[in-house]
């Protein structure tokens, strides 16, 4: 059996189920305002609590698959998500709703950088790109579950039913790992163990170097957008911009989530084929950063109408974002294997607390404006909200090519 089986693949499904969870919301979003009477920043503070506990785990989840590796770390934290998933579906109220996205959010946190370590020790420099792509594709897919298809059963299943759904997977894909995944390559030698304090240390040096205090906010941003709207606000700027009904919001959500597979495969195997040319691999990633750039520019000041059109334009956006990993990888090239799960945690930690002070963000400006009279949020206030992100994204851009003047291509 190929490496890419026994280890990439059963380690993607755990990042299935973090793509599920955090496009979910998207769906079942403006059904829960409903439900529990939310306004905007109470719902972004429901998607975005999970993105919270999401980057507190970074770090120590790092840490431990650097110490003990994926196999282990990832069959305890799909049994966390698992209970997570499990705490949702019987919720009686919001609090209880999030403290089991609380736990979702611990269990699903390695869910990239498990994967992104394992490749890094399992496959040559030049292919850990491809291999990661591959394996986001999988990924990837989790997100298409929560869309158009969830859609299609909630009226049998309710949203309870698909929270549900996605427990039982976890406690499958827990058991998958346990059994599938070996606990390090043929000839990896796992460094010793030292005091806690010194293992902590070594987060720093990855924190100070030039590569990531240079490329890693534009990463975080080209990611951190994606799962914004995605994890939440595209659904609600659908219904209340573009005035799409329910099933036509989960067809647009679907060509997102597709758009994020077809990326995550092709920018990873792009970014594969320009690195063994001699071509410095975030160019595939800087490039897709202006493409995202511009769409939003198109949401904000010229949406799309008619389902076709806002099914390419958000399809677009969705695979410009799935360049965001592939950096990591790059990123995370310009230092030891024995570092890889702390520098993708890194990268993951940095920007996941972007998304959550987004996410809430968004919420806080939607508020700004007066609900319609059908209680959605006023179309003014997403485009001012889409101007922010533009902006945010437009320096983060600028503060990278002043860094690529600093270090040279074949460092980036």
């Amino acid at each position: 059996m190929s490496a890419f089986a026994r280890v990439t693949l059963p380690l993607a499904a755990l990042n299935f189920l973090n793509q599920a969870s955090r496009a979910l919301l998207a769906v079942i979003g403006p059904a829960l305002a409903l439900e529990f009477g939310l306004s905007a920043s109470d719902l972004g503070l429901l998607a975005a609590v999970l993105f919270g506990a999401y980057a507190l785990t970074q770090l120590p989840a790092g840490l431990a698959l650097d110490l003990w590796g994926a196999r282990r770390v990832q069959a305890a934290l799909a049994l966390v998500a698992a209970a997570g998933f499990a705490l949702s579906a019987l919720a009686p109220g919001w609090g209880w709703l999030m403290l089991g996205r609380v736990l979702t959010g611990i269990g699903v946190a390695a869910g990239l950088t498990a994967m992104l370590q394992a490749n890094a020790q399992w496959f040559g420099r030049a292919r850990v790109a491809a291999m990661t792509g591959s394996g986001l594709l999988v990924g990837a897919l989790g997100g298409m579950m929560a869309t158009l298809p969830l859609s299609l059963i909630l009226p049998a299943i309710g949203w309870r039913g698909g929270f549900a759904l996605l427990a039982v997977l976890a406690l499958a894909v827990a058991a998958w790992i346990w059994l599938s995944v070996p606990d390090a390559p043929p000839g990896f030698v796992r460094p010793a163990r030292r005091p806690l304090a010194a293992e902590l240390r070594a987060f720093g040096p990855i924190f100070r170097h030039p590569a990531f205090l240079g490329f890693v906010p534009a990463i975080c941003v080209l990611s951190g957008l994606s799962f914004t709207w995605q994890g939440l606000w595209a659904g609600p700027w659908l219904r209340d911009v573009a005035g799409l009904g329910a099933e036509a919001r989960a067809t647009v959500l679907f060509a997102y989530a597709l758009g994020m597979a077809v990326g995550s495969f092709a920018t990873g195997h792009l970014a594969s084929f320009v690195q063994a040319r001699g071509w410095p691999p975030l160019a595939v990633s800087f490039a897709a950063m202006g493409v995202q750039l511009a769409l939003q520019l198109v949401f904000a000041l010229a949406p799309p109408s008619g389902a076709v059109a806002l099914c390419m334009a958000w399809g677009g956006f969705a695979l410009a974002a799935s360049a965001g990993p592939i950096a990591y990888a790059a990123i995370g090239q310009r230092f030891g294997t024995e570092l890889a799960g702390r520098v993708a945690t890194a990268i993951n930690a940095t920007m996941l607390a972007l998304v959550f002070v987004l996410q809430t963000g968004v919420g806080a400006v939607l508020d700004l404006w007066p609900r319609t009279a059908d209680g959605g949020w006023d179309p003014g206030g997403y485009r001012a909200a889409l101007l922010g992100t533009a902006s945010l994204q437009a320096l983060a851009l600028l503060w990278a090519w002043r860094a690529a003047r600093q270090v040279r291509p074949c460092e980036a």
